[in-house]
This record gives structure tokens, sequence and C-alpha cells, in this order.
């Protein structure tokens, strides 16, 4: 599975779920949205993140199912038998990392004999697809030297494989330098997904604000309320965004269940079947306010939305306009209509926009007006 195959499918509902294995991690960059480190226990339980994921069946099943953290491959035995247990059921699986096993390994065996030790190597080639981070701050930690060699590795055991790249944007001078050296490096046959750092976690005392909100009078739709994501503590948010994910308690828009209590279907019938969720993924948050609620509120886009879960008058005015056969019409139509440009085209809306060719493998090269001037 090919980067773009992946993200072609976020505007769709629940065709994918994100699963947090653990916040810990041995590196600590600066920018971590998870805050992640290695003395960090919280994790869900294991037993009942195999129960969640062991409910798919081959007609009730996320296609994609992408693992992260923290660092996964802290624990490499629980994401190879997660990922066995989607692809059993037709899911295909993805798996992020930022590539701590690679630190100094590769220089033993060359430029494209990394050592990875060998569980973890069993749980990298049990997935669909591998996706390193990289940035300036994973740099500090992890050379690229070592995180190319470790791909080449990954590569050459038949995994398909990608960059996740982070910077402050389209004029960053490290990430027009760090995209020349994937292309020299690969040839264009790795690609990437290049995202802007966000206030969160540790990057949320220097980082810029998130953009400026859009038009209330123009609909806005977020694909990032399509994708179901299991956090550390087991409960399931329709929303990847970070405070949605780590404070509690969950606007109730946005709490689909928890792994406790409930299997796929019924996080899957929930994220399909709830009008509000409906109307963000077709109108957005800032547009359902201006029309059904108590007006604009203070902050982001992403505030905006959280601020909805206890207005009455928003959830009644998402009733009747998205409830039932019509409203999963519109979901549907939304869906199609964000995916219309495939991988690029979600990438422009959500990531970094000058940088969205990268997401597609073999792809023209990058013109250099699309990044700005940054050479």
């Amino acid at each position: 599975m090919e980067l773009a195959e992946l993200v072609a499918r976020r505007p769709f509902p629940a065709a994918g779920l994100l699963l947090g294995l653990t916040r810990r991690c041995p590196l600590r960059c600066a920018h971590c949205s998870t805050g992640s480190d290695l003395f960090t226990r919280e994790e869900p339980d294991s037993g009942r993140l195999e129960r969640f994921v062991g409910s798919f069946t081959a007609e009730d099943r996320p296609d994609v199912v992408m693992l992260t953290g923290g660092e996964p491959l802290l624990l490499p035995e629980l994401a190879e038998r997660l990922s066995t247990l989607a692809r059993r059921a037709g899911s295909r699986t993805a798996l992020l990392s930022g590539m701590f096993f690679a630190r100094n390994r590769g220089r033993r065996g060359g430029r494209r004999g990394a050592v990875i030790p060998p569980a973890i190597l069993r749980a990298i080639r049990s997935v669909d697809h591998f996706s390193a981070s990289l940035d300036v701050h994973h740099e500090r930690e992890v050379p690229r030297a070592d995180v190319f060699r470790a791909l080449h590795r990954i590569r050459d055991e038949g995994v398909a494989v990608s960059l996740h790249l982070t910077g402050t944007g389209a004029s960053d001078p490290y990430l027009a330098d760090l995209t020349r050296a994937v292309e020299q490096e690969f040839g264009g046959r790795v690609p990437c997904l290049v995202n802007e750092v966000r206030p969160f976690g540790r990057a949320a005392a220097w980082a810029r604000p998130a953009r400026s909100g859009p038009d209330p009078a123009a609909a806005s739709p977020c694909s990032m309320a399509a994708w179901p994501v299991v956090a550390f503590d087991g409960r399931v948010l329709a929303c990847c965004n970070q405070d949605t994910v780590d404070r509690r308690p969950v606007p109730a828009h946005l709490d689909l269940g928890h792994i406790a209590d409930d299997d796929w279907g019924t996080v899957r019938r929930r994220a399909l079947e709830s009008p509000v969720l409906r109307m963000l993924r077709t109108v957005g948050p800032t547009h359902l306010a201006a029309r059904y609620g108590s007006g604009l509120r203070a902050g982001s886009y992403c505030d905006g939305c959280r601020a909805l879960g206890g207005d009455e008058a928003v959830a009644a005015g998402a009733r009747a306009v998205a409830g039932g056969a019509a409203g999963a019409l519109l979901d549907l139509t939304a869906a199609m209509r964000g995916s219309r440009e495939g991988a690029q085209g979600v990438v422009r809306r959500h990531g970094c926009a000058a940088y969205a060719p990268l997401v597609v493998a073999g792809g023209p090269p990058l013109p250099e007006s699309d990044a700005g001037d940054v050479r």
C-alpha cells in the first residue's frame, strides 16, 4: 500500500482507524504533539486493543489501520499481533515510527545494510506500509543517514515506505534541504507527507498558532472527523486533534466509546450515523456554529469544534439536516468531493500545501515555485 492510497482514503468516514499503542518514546523531540518520553506509561490495555481489533469482520472493518504512538515499535510484538489480526479481516495496516532503532545501527553494514533488531523487523514485515518521521527535531537524535539506511533495508524486505516530514511551512529552508536529500537518496521512489508543526504538546510554547479560521459563511469540511482514534486511555474519539485526544471529558459529539465496552461495529455505527459528525465532515464546525449555534467562539477552528459539544441548538440543527438516509447521502457526497483531487488535494487542505506533490511516489519533481523561494 503506497502512501497516496492511504492519504486518499482520509475523507471517507470510518475508512480508517488510528491506534495509539503507547505514549512512551525514547526520543524527546522539541515539537512532539503528544509530549512523549521514555518514562510516560500511558497506553491502552493490550488485551483490550487485541479484542477490539479482533472484532473486525470481512464485512465490517476499516480499510486502513494506522499504528502509532508515542513509539509503537517499543511494543513490537503487540504491533505485529494487531497488524496480523487486522489483515486477517481484510484491513491494510500502516505503522509510523520515530526510528529510534536505526540510530547508529546502519553504520555497521554500509549504505544499504542497516541492522534492525529481529522483533522490530518482524513487526515491520507484518504491515502493508511503513512510515518514518524525520524533521529537524528528530534528526538531532537520529541522523538522516541512519534513517535512510534503515528505509533501504525495509524496502528490500518488500514493504512500501514513506517519510512523514514536518517543518515550519513552505519557506522553511530545512524542509527544502531535506526534500532534496530524499530525492537524491531515493530518486523519487519514497513519497513524503509534509506537515507544518502545530502548537500542541511540547510545541505549544513555541509553535505559531494554527491557521486562521475560514469564513463562517463558507463551508469548510473537516476530513479529520472521519477516522476514529483510539487514545492512550482506550477511549475512542472522532477526531485526531491532539487536544481532543488528550483532554477529558471528551465533548459528547466527539466521543465514540471505549475499547473496554465497545467493538468496532459499534464505534463505526456511531461515527457514521451521528448527525453532528456528518455536518462537520460536510460543512465544518465554523459554518455549523454560525448557522445553527449560539455564534462563533474565540480560538482556533478546532477549538470551535470542541465547543459545539454543549450546544443543543447545533445538535438539533444537525439532526434536522443530516439525520437519516438523507444525511448519509450528504456525508458520502462530501467525502467524494473531498477525494476528487486525490491524495494531493487532501494534503493541500490539511498539510503543507506547497509540498503536496511529494505524497505521490514517482511523481513529477516539485517545481521550485511551489515551495516558495527557499533555495
